[in-house]
C-alpha cells in the first residue's frame, strides 16, 4: 500500500492523509472531523475503517480530508485552539474534491461547530454519507456497520 499524508512542519494539523492499494482504481475522499494520530506510516482505527469501507466499495485508492486540520484525539480539544481549521485546509480539501470519484461526507455531530460543514459543503461538488444521524448531520464512520452502502447527503 502506498501511503502519504500533508502534516504541517510544527506537525499541529494534518491537512491530508493518501492511501493507495490499486494506483490505476477509481479514488474517494473521506471527509472527516479531526485528524487524529494518523500519518504517512501509520493507520489510526478510524482510517482503518474508512480503508475498509472504500475497498467494499470497489475503490482503489482513499484520501482523507477534515473539516477542521487540527490533530486531536479528542474533539473537543477544537474548542481550546486559535485555528482549529488551519490555514491550509480549504485549498486541500477543494484540491482533491475536484480529483477524486467519490466525496463521503462523515464528521459525526460537531460538524455544525463554527458553522464549518455548512461551509465545506459550499464549495464541494455533490457528496453522499455512510449514514445520516439524527441531527442531520453524516455519521461518523468508525462504528457504523461494514455492510454500509452510500446515501446521498446534502447540508
Amino acid at each position: 500500500m502506498i501511503r502519504s499524508a500533508v502534516i504541517s512542519d510544527d506537525l499541529l494539523y494534518r491537512y491530508m492523509l493518501t492511501r493507495c492499494w490499486q494506483p490505476e482504481g477509481r479514488s474517494v475522499m473521506f471527509i472527516g472531523l479531526n485528524p487524529s494520530t494518523a500519518d504517512d506510516r501509520q493507520d489510526d482505527p478510524t482510517i482503518h475503517k474508512c480503508i475498509k469501507f472504500a475497498k467494499r466499495w470497489g475503490y482503489g485508492s482513499l484520501v482523507v480530508t477534515n473539516l477542521f486540520a487540527y490533530r486531536a484525539t479528542d474533539p473537543k480539544d477544537l474548542l481550546n485552539t486559535t485555528d482549529p481549521i488551519g490555514t491550509e485546509n480549504d485549498a486541500y480539501i477543494l484540491k482533491k474534491a475536484r480529483q477524486v470519484d467519490q466525496i463521503v461526507c462523515a464528521w459525526g455531530n460537531m460538524g455544525t461547530l463554527y458553522n464549518r460543514a455548512q461551509e465545506v459543503m459550499s464549495f464541494i461538488p455533490t457528496s453522499s454519507a455512510i449514514r445520516i444521524n439524527r441531527t442531520g448531520q453524516p455519521s461518523h464512520p468508525l462504528y457504523l456497520p461494514d455492510t454500509s452502502e452510500l446515501v446521498a447527503y446534502e447540508n
